[in-house]
């Protein structure tokens, strides 16, 4: 069996991609697998699309995958502060190990790319199902052009447990929205994935099994360009339309929720809208009905990752703290996120701010803010909070625990002690005019 490695550079527009094959590369034995690469940039993002279909010896298709990917990540600096960099696949990718799998063997699809990066995913089966295993993904942070001033030198692994559910054998997992994982200071986003181990018989099946997001009651959310976006009105001295400017709506209120092992470990309600401010202020609301909820639970540290299955990730960073020698507290402490283009996958916006000391609440409690609250992320993002409920630690019984209000909805006492301040003051009033009406009636006694 001989092979071909083709690649072909494409440029992406909104039309349908159109891949022009430019060029061959290595043959390999008959005892090694046959992939095929192509490669297509996307404007001005350099994101790649790979197509891998891995053969057996017999020259038939046993591994068939092609996705887009790129991964966000946060290294140290030589000065001790983080910074954000963007790692996209090259145009130069190797295939090296990538393995058919079989009834007692995992298949394993691997590629390698740029300055000492690679990534791999292992695939096990049932006598029915496929599913993905765990991602091993290593960046070279020697790689200067992605990470100058790296203070940790050398190659990082980080290994994650994929989120991919049971595919029917002899059916094609697609997903075309956005999905992500993150770990240790990295975000993987994916898209435009179609992938099926195990094919039978060198056929790729023609039954799709879909991700959540690509579900027909999925409404997904668009790009701060796209129609419904609401335009946040702004002041000027021109004469006044003949028609009012459409308000905009809150949006609407989420419930979500993560699981450790079968207990419930955090509990979250929450609108939430953003405020990005590029040409003139636009507000996104995010759609809780598309928005999918994971990440870590711990004594110390939560961690809270929405993301909208198209264009939008939101993550939330919770830490213990101790208020006192024996009381301690949780808090709001990092918010990041992440704007996609959700064409192309590429990252329209990257923001993170690790210096709140918001939401604070004794721990085993839970926080309530029923009013808007907003989070600066940066000075062209925010986050408006909406009908908030909070418990990142101690959840009993999958319920939240008593909640401690923010000043913002302590309507009922502010309005006791503001009744009551008004009625002290009048019988101050009334005191003083007494004893100044005893003291001119006992001076005019005085006098007779």
């Amino acid at each position: 069996m001989t092979g071909e490695v083709l690649v072909a550079p494409a440029r992406l527009y909104r039309s349908p991609v159109v891949a022009a094959v430019a060029g061959m590369a290595s043959r390999c034995s008959s005892a090694c697998p046959f992939l095929l690469l192509l490669l297509g940039s996307s404007g001005f993002f350099q994101s790649y699309a790979v197509e891998v279909d891995v053969k057996d010896a017999s020259n038939a298709t046993c591994l068939y995958a092609k996705w887009m990917m790129k991964f966000l990540i946060k290294y140290e600096t030589n000065s001790s502060d983080y910074r954000n960099t963007t790692l996209n696949l090259s145009s130069t990718v190797t295939h090296n190990g990538s393995v058919c799998g079989n009834d007692t063997q995992a298949a394993l699809l691997a590629v390698q790319f740029g300055e000492g990066h690679s990534w791999s995913i292992n695939f096990t089966k049932t006598n029915e199902t496929y599913q993905g295993g765990f991602i091993t993904f290593i960046y070279n942070t020697n790689d200067t052009a992605v990470f100058p001033d790296a203070k940790r030198k050398g190659p990082v692994t980080i290994v994650v447990k994929d989120t991919m559910r049971p595919v029917q054998l002899n059916s094609v997992f697609v997903c075309h929205n956005t999905d992500s994982l993150e770990a240790e200071n990295v975000t993987q986003i994916f898209w435009n994935v179609t992938v099926q181990a195990f094919v039978q018989n060198g056929t790729i099946g023609k039954k799709e099994s879909r991700c959540r997001a690509d579900t027909p009651t999925s409404a997904p959310t668009v790009l701060p360009t796209i129609a419904n976006v609401t335009t946040a009105s702004t002041t000027t001295w021109s004469p006044a339309p003949t028609t009012a400017p459409k308000p905009v709506e809150n949006p609407d209120t989420g419930n979500y929720s993560l699981k450790s092992g079968n207990k419930t470990c955090l509990l979250a309600t929450v609108g939430l809208q953003l405020n990005v401010s590029q040409d003139k202020p636009v507000l996104i609301n995010i759609n809780p009905k598309t928005t999918v909820a994971d990440g870590t639970c711990g004594n110390t540290t939560a961690v809270l990752r929405l993301n909208d299955g198209n264009s939008t990730l939101i993550g939330f960073t919770f830490v213990v703290k101790n208020a006192s020698a024996s009381v301690q507290k949780f808090y709001l402490k990092e918010v990041n996120v992440t704007l996609l283009n959700s064409l192309n996958g590429s990252v329209i916006s990257n923001a993170d701010n690790n210096n709140f000391s918001k939401w604070d609440a004794f721990l085993g409690s839970s926080y309530m803010c029923r009013k808007e609250q907003t989070l600066e992320i940066n000075e062209n993002l925010q986050i408006h909070t909406f009908n908030l409920w909070i418990q990142p630690f101690l959840v009993k019984a999958d319920k939240f625990s008593t909640a401690q209000e923010c000043s913002l909805d302590d309507d009922s006492i502010l309005i006791p002690i503001v009744v009551g301040a008004a009625l002290a003051g009048l019988i101050a009033i009334i005191v003083v005019a007494y004893i100044i009406g005893r003291r001119k009636s006992y001076a005019g006694y005085q006098t007779l």
